[in-house]
């Protein structure tokens, strides 16, 4: 394939398989946590109704925190489903148990991190989930900023919405890096989340899912939306590691799609 031709790559894969969405525990944990969640930390949630109450959507949010994957499932009108590392499934003994039922309980589905096959694999099993008319939670940068900062997004979202034609609505997450910064064992209940959806988006208009361009300009427009709503400051960047060795260097420096 050439770089025109090739779907993104740079997204957490799961493993072989139908992809796990929600059942009777998602239901459960929903029916308990939201109201609960709500409870305790009085979530600003604005923008409900423009989340379609069916039928396939992206939900593309910025990502300050481990607990971002449990505010937009409780602010959403709908059950989400988003990506979890396969190690919180992994555990053994009584915690492993606990973990693994929470995770399932809030619609996470189990990824390995990687690329290539790998991350095709993932978006195949996205692709399936929204194909079954679901509602899909993604972090177009692809990790959690640490600065705070809204760093450039990787194009993975806007392959899928070009491949599958759903809607992308963009999420502003305001406040969750300081319920729970990054390092953070328990969170913090004197601060409040502010949860932002904003309108659905159609970027179809730029053109097909195999065109590297059409996948570039949908990404912006999407991260536009997203910093409207989150008003970060803009990093202007990709958030990704520091390079290790000197081909890891040279590939960075590179100019190439970022996935």
């Amino acid at each position: 394939m050439t770089s025109e031709q090739q779907a993104p790559s740079d997204i957490a894969s799961p493993g072989a398989g139908a992809p796990r969405r929600a059942g009777f525990r998602y239901a459960v944990g929903r029916m308990i946590a939201a109201p609960l969640a709500r409870a305790v930390y009085r979530p600003r949630i604005e923008g409900r109704e423009n989340v379609p109450r069916t039928g396939a959507v992206i939900l593309a949010s910025n990502h300050l925190s481990f607990i971002d994957s449990m505010a937009i499932p409780v602010a959403a009108p709908r059950p989400v489903h988003f990506l979890a590392k396969s190690s919180y499934f992994e555990g053994t003994g009584f915690a492993g148990a606990v973990s693994r039922a929470f995770f399932t309980s809030v619609g996470a589905i189990p990824v390995r991190r990687g690329a290539g096959q790998a991350a095709l694999d993932a978006l195949d099993q996205q692709r399936q989930l929204l194909e079954e008319g679901l509602a899909v939670a993604l972090y177009p940068e692809g990790t959690r900023s640490t600065d705070g900062r809204l760093y450039k997004g990787r194009t993975g979202v806007a392959f899928l919405a070009l491949q599958t034609g759903a809607p992308v609505v963009p999420v502003g997450l305001i406040g969750t890096d300081r319920v729970m910064p990054v390092g953070a064992t328990m969170p913090s209940l004197r601060e409040r989340v502010t949860v932002r959806f904003g309108e659905p988006i159609d970027v179809s208009r730029h053109g097909p899912a195999n065109s590297g361009r059409a996948r570039r300009l949908a990404t912006d427009e999407i991260m536009a939306a997203i910093h409207a709503l989150s008003e970060q400051e803009l990093a202007g960047v990709y958030n990704e590691p520091p390079a290790q060795g000197t081909i890891e260097k040279i590939k960075q420096a590179l100019p190439h799609e970022r996935r």
